[in-house]
């Protein structure tokens, strides 16, 4: 068998490392923990609201680092967008939320706080926070967002054709320095769930009932419940 030609042992060469690295990437891409189940979009005369489940697999590197009292810090990202082919897309609305998971050994609980700016290392700021008694049910509270308010009516100034791309996070960068994680060890710790949807049109505002009041009658207030026990007139 004659031996091959310098010209196409450099040739294979270069199609096998090809080949590698496209399958290097497929299994990144793959490897994303977790996945949007769910995504709505409301659009009203105040502005646009998201409503999302998740399904995340936290990895874990990332528990046995909750385990040892090492906080993890997550990003929901939702931006508006309106493409434009004659120029780079324009961003109308950006809107974060900033997500703190930490594990408190001598309770033993797990606290989780949420806030539109970025937390600090110590969890102090303005922040609203909650514990829980096991790790699955901080998981499910970060996997259910529900009614944030992405895009004040004015940003999006009539807006008809964009799209709403929604990302949710770990952020690598909240991470102590003492955990230098090189870019191949990245993907056994990254967490990156994302979706896009079109910008759902203006909601028609509800129809008169027949006393002039937009929609159904309201519920009556505890003020004008009765109270259990006396007497009706």
């Amino acid at each position: 068998m004659r031996p091959l030609l310098p010209g196409l042992r450099r040739a294979a060469a270069a199609l096998v490392c090809a080949v590698l690295l496209l399958c290097a990437g497929a299994s990144a891409l793959a490897q994303t923990h977790g996945e949007v189940v769910q995504l709505q979009l409301r659009r009203d005369a105040h502005g646009l609201y998201l409503d999302a489940a998740l399904q995340l697999q936290l990895p874990d590197l990332v528990k046995d680092a909750l385990a040892k009292g090492i906080a993890m810090h997550f990003i929901a990202d939702a931006q508006v967008v309106h493409k434009r082919w004659y120029w780079s897309d324009k961003v109308l609305a950006h809107a974060t939320r900033h997500l703190r998971l930490s594990y408190q050994p001598l309770t033993r609980r797990w606290r989780l706080m949420q806030s539109t700016q970025p937390l600090p290392a110590g969890g102090l700021g303005m922040a609203l926070g909650q514990g829980f008694d096991d790790l699955s049910e901080a998981v499910d509270a970060m996997q259910r967002i529900a009614r944030w308010k992405i895009a004040d009516a004015d940003e999006l100034d009539g807006a008809q054709d964009g799209e709403v791309r929604f990302q949710f996070s770990l952020d690598m960068s909240q991470l102590p320095r003492l955990m230098h994680i090189s870019a191949v060890g990245r993907s056994r710790w990254n967490v990156q769930l994302a979706q896009v949807q079109p910008l759902p049109p203006l909601a028609e505002p509800a129809p008169l009932s027949q006393d002039g009041l937009a929609g159904e009658p309201a519920a009556p207030t505890v003020e004008e419940l009765p109270v259990q026990g006396e007497a009706q007139p």
